[in-house]
Order: structure tokens, then sequence, then C-alpha cells
């Protein structure tokens, strides 16, 4: 996963099939960077793998995030779909401030379902958010293909009220005033990620909230977010310093809601975005019945 292959300076300009309807960015280079973001993740590797036959390929060349989660990889001349997976690094968690390890194990993913020859693609964003995505495109019928890909990653766009969860940078709530001049997409998408870190925190993940990301993830992997990974349920022992416990039923539903109201209404939102703001949001997760598509 983390193997590391040399650099490819191809100096070309092309495009990418975005999802959630929205459109690429391009820089100079064949290449595909972005910002690794859970708070930004700080010295992480990210590798970007082919996806053949609906799985996860060979690696094609990988990055490490500078101290803002930004990284850039060389791609080449590489066609088709895509995946970026994250791991190692650190992050300041949104509920506690503290600074915490992503822990062995666990990783955070984007799924790009078309990459043209030599393309150039800038703003790809590596988030719980897509890492869900990618979980739930891996979970159907014939797994990551382009199709399926854009479909998962539509589905988490209209579950957390995002528009495009690939390309819209989430709003730091940590940052001082960061909601002024945010839209709504940012609102609703950093919130979304604040909620995560609070619920870890509420359910005691005292050493990393990285592994509620992958709870989630599990959760998501079918479709439902009802605590359950198909017919089984997901254990939460030893994910983020828990002693054990099963997910709740509710998790990725009124616990995500009830966490964001109580992350909005803390020290820790330096936003300026109140209640008021996000109540569309947590309304939305509150009624949800957990269905991503």
């Amino acid at each position: 996963m983390n193997a590391r292959l040399p650099t490819l300076a191809m100096l070309v300009g092309a495009s990418l099939a975005a999802a959630c309807g929205g459109s690429s960015s391009s820089t100079s280079g064949a290449a595909v960077s972005g910002t690794a973001v859970k708070g930004p993740v700080s010295g992480a590797a990210v590798v970007a793998y082919a996806v053949a036959n609906g799985a996860m390929g060979a690696p094609i060349a990988s990055s490490t995030t500078d101290s803002m989660g930004n990284f850039s990889i060389p791609v080449g001349s590489y066609s088709g779909p895509m995946m970026l997976r994250l791991s190692g690094g650190s992050y300041v968690d949104e509920a506690t401030g503290t600074t915490m390890p992503m822990l062995p194990g666990d990783v955070m993913e984007a799924c790009l379902p078309s990459v043209a020859a030599g393309a150039a693609t800038g703003g790809i964003q590596v988030t719980p958010l897509t890492s869900l995505a990618c979980a739930r495109a891996r979970g159907m019928g014939g797994g990551m293909t382009p199709g399926n890909i854009a479909a998962a990653n539509a589905g988490v766009c209209s579950y957390f009220s995002v528009s495009d969860i690939l390309h819209v940078m989430p709003m730091n709530p940590l940052v001082t005033g960061s909601g002024t001049g945010a839209t709504l997409d940012m609102k609703n998408y950093g919130m979304a990620i604040a909620a995560m870190s609070e619920y870890a925190k509420a359910v005691g993940m005292t050493t990393s909230s990285s592994g509620m990301v992958t709870a989630m993830m599990d959760d998501a992997s079918d479709g439902v977010m009802n605590g359950m990974m198909g017919s089984t349920g997901i254990s939460m022992g030893g994910m983020g310093g828990m002693m054990g416990g099963m997910m709740q039923a509710n998790a990725g539903t009124i616990g995500l809601a009830t966490a964001m109201g109580a992350f909005i209404g803390s020290a820790m939102n330096r936003s300026g975005v109140t209640l008021t703001d996000m109540q569309p949001l947590i309304d939305k997760l509150n009624t949800s019945s957990g269905t991503i598509l």
C-alpha cells in the first residue's frame, strides 16, 4: 500500500470526469493533486492506484502530504478509474483540538470514475466522505466500475447535502471565522467531518478518531448506515482506544445529527457557523433511513 514508484515528469493537459456533476480542475503536468482533510492531514502517504475489473490494482505513484494536507501525485499516461488511498500522518481532531495519528489499519480514500491519459487534475479532496463513497462502490455488484464509483459518490453527496465530495473544499471549523464566505456545501462538508470526530469522542475513541472513519466506511459498504456490514454487526473494539462494544444502529443517522449539534455548540467550533445554519442537515440526518443509494 505504501510502495513508492519513480516520479514521472510528463507535462501535458487534459480533464477528469468528475462525480456529482462537478467539473475537473487542471494544473500543469500529468498529476493528480488535492488535499487530505480530517482536519488537514500532515505527513501522510497518498498512493494512486489503478482500478481494474472493479478492484484496486497496481500502485501508479505516491506522494506525502504537507502540513496543510496538500499532495501532488505524478500519474504519467495512466487512463481509467483511479483510487487514492491515504495512510499514516496526523491531524488536529476537531472535537478535542488535540493532534492525533491516523492509526495503523485506518485509511482514507477517494475514487475517481475516470482519468484521461496525461490528465492534470487538481483540487481532489480525500476525506471521510469520499472514503464512505469508495467503500460503497467496492460493495456494489461489479465493484469499483466507473459507473459504480460515480453512483456511490453521488449517493454520499446526497446523503450529506454536499454537491461534489471530490471537489468542494470542506470548511475547517477550528479556524476562526472560517464560516464567513463559505458556501453551504463547504459548511455541510466541514460539519459532517467534525460530527464524526464529535461522535468518536462521545463513544470513547480517545487515541484517534480515525477509527470512526473506518467504522463508518464499513457501515456504508452495503449502502445502508445502520451499524451493520451486510448482516454482520460492526465491532468497535480496539478502534481508536475503545475497549469494546458494537456500532450503534443509528450512528450514521441520529448519532451524527446529535454529534453535529453538540459540536456546533462547543468551544471548538470557531467558524461562526450556528445551529440555525446547520439545522437543515441535522434534520435530514435525524430523519434519514440510512440509505445511501
